[in-house]
């Protein structure tokens, strides 16, 4: 399979998974007994969810434009796009951490300041933007560390966004086919935190839904282990399932299944997306600027 193919697998299923989850975030849906409720009017008819792109996709195709406009890494130009993004209303559900440091950025802030710092910078916001730059050779663990700290500046949040990028490489460079432990391999190649922890703790628990237990939270603690447990099981359950069973456990469904989505998509390429979940994000109004981006990347880096 070719990098190209590769590519847009994960940039179209990091997207399915941000718009499916977007339309079920901090929902309960496994096992709930409703028997007991009394509706005096009757039970209300559940609404369709609606899917629609966050800032997990959002964030992502910033990066991709970074990519794509500029020949050398300068995190300025991250610090430039990303405030861009900002004024222009082009993020929405965005996180507090993240929202922090934009507006510091639009008061003159510089890069390396801005980031929320202590516990409450351990969020995921840093890891969700990140897949691209697996794609781009020579990306250095400082300058991922630079990237998280524009918003986090965390190492939880710092090692959450390596996993994305490590996990994106891993099957670039053929070491995780699927059918080895993805997270075996990632416990062995990232430093002490609580995030390797976590993931020492779910190596050997097979059911997802028990991984989703431990925590569904955008603390990335909870929510970088739970994504990689749900890519690392999807030749086992497929992808379908996978998202269904991530929409199950809740919690911040849209960053969870859309960093799952992104290693998975790099796994089975654009061509092994379900058709129905690709026809349905076809559907929305932002998809012609996800595929736009994919094909400008693609003719970036190997047209």
């Amino acid at each position: 399979m070719n990098l190209s193919e590769r590519f847009s697998g994960c940039i179209l299923c990091g997207a399915i998974g941000d718009a499916m989850g977007s339309s079920h975030e901090n929902t309960f849906l496994s096992n709930v007994n409703d028997t007991q409720t009394f509706y005096p009017y009757g039970k209300p008819q559940q609404k369709e969810p609606l899917w629609k792109v966050t800032d997990d996709t959002q964030l992502t195709l910033a990066t991709c434009e970074v990519i794509i406009e500029n020949k050398t890494f300068k995190i300025e130009n991250y610090t430039k796009k990303y405030l861009d993004y900002f004024l222009k209303n082009k993020i929405s559900g965005i996180g507090s951490s993240t929202l922090k440091a934009l507006q510091e950025l639009q008061a003159g802030g510089h890069w390396s300041l801005v980031g929320r710092r202590g516990e409450y910078a351990a969020g995921n916001g840093a890891a969700m933007r990140m897949a691209p730059l697996a794609f781009v050779d020579g990306i250095s663990r400082e300058q991922i560390r630079n990237l998280s700290i524009i918003t986090h500046n965390n190492d939880e949040a710092y090692v959450g966004a390596l996993c994305v990028i490590l996990a994106i490489r891993a099957i670039l460079d053929n070491s995780w086919t699927g059918k080895e432990c993805l997270i075996e391999f990632l416990i062995d190649h990232i430093p002490d935190t609580k995030l390797r922890d976590r993931l020492i703790k779910i190596r050997t628990i097979e059911d997802l839904l028990e991984v989703g237990t431990l925590g569904n939270s955008g603390y990335v603690v909870d929510s970088i282990p739970l994504a990689i447990a749900a890519a690392n099981k999807v030749l086992k359950i497929g992808v379908s399932k996978m998202y269904a069973q991530l929409m199950q456990i809740g919690g911040d469904t849209d960053t969870n299944a859309s960093i799952a989505g992104q290693i998975v998509g790099t796994l089975i390429g654009r061509n092994n997306i379900p058709k129905s979940l690709f026809n349905q994000l076809r559907t929305l109004k932002d998809y012609p600027w996800i595929d736009n981006t994919i094909n400008q990347f693609i003719d970036r880096k190997w047209r």
